[in-house]
């Protein structure tokens, strides 16, 4: 692999979380006493957290206030990240490689930095970059826009031309193609259904990291 720095996506691309993210409505009614519809993953998928909690709280008419469902749901998130997240298949030892190579590396992610920072470290990925940079903090979600890319790739001191952004949702791989970068599209199965576009849109794809190597040269 041949590239003078990088810009990871955390979730779902470095770390296996998508999942969580995908069963917190559906654990929340549950634990209330509530069975969920079959549909609630497609109806809890453009939802936030704040939205999400909101709609479990209307179709199971729990009697609890919103903000202490919203608390207990962020609390299962925050658990998750500092206690139980892993790394996904092959990750630690690409980045060890890139690490070697003299890559430099650089996280942007939707998550909050405390989550962030807690998951990397849980998940023993937090000596492999030199930052990271968040959404928040760049004043623009993906779907928006690339500033975070763009703050990432300052940080760098690095171009374009000489970067990889490796993504695993389809807005994203758009947004830093659009923006002009080289984009690495990782399999993810919250993704399932946006693979052939992803694979037509960025510049290399790869099923696992485990297979990362074996992609054509970067």
């Amino acid at each position: 692999m041949r590239l003078q720095s990088a810009i990871f996506d955390m979730d779902g691309t470095l770390i296996d979380s998508m999942g969580m993210w995908r069963s917190l409505g559906r654990g929340l009614l549950e634990r209330h006493g509530i069975t969920p519809p079959e549909d609630l993953d497609e109806i809890m998928k453009p939802l936030n957290l704040q939205e999400g909690t909101a709609w479990c709280k209307e179709y199971g008419k729990l009697s609890e206030p919103l903000e202490v469902l919203i608390q207990e749901t962020w609390d299962r998130v925050e658990r998750f990240y500092r206690h139980e997240v892993k790394a996904k298949p092959g990750v630690k030892e690409s980045l060890s490689i890139l690490k070697m190579e003299g890559v430099w590396m650089y996280i942007a992610t939707a998550t909050d930095r405390p989550l962030a920072e807690a998951a990397l470290k849980q998940a023993g990925l937090d000596g492999y970059f030199r930052g990271i940079v968040t959404c928040e903090e760049a004043g623009q979600g993906k779907e928006q826009g690339p500033e975070v890319y763009e703050r990432a790739l300052r940080r760098l001191r690095s171009n374009k031309k000489d970067t990889v952004v490796f993504e695993d949702a389809l807005h994203a791989v758009k947004t830093a193609k659009n923006a002009g970068f080289r984009v690495a599209a990782v399999y993810d199965p919250s993704a399932e259904n946006d693979q052939d576009e992803m694979q037509r849109i960025a510049d290399y794809y790869c099923r696992s990291f485990e297979e990362l190597f074996q992609t054509k040269e970067l």
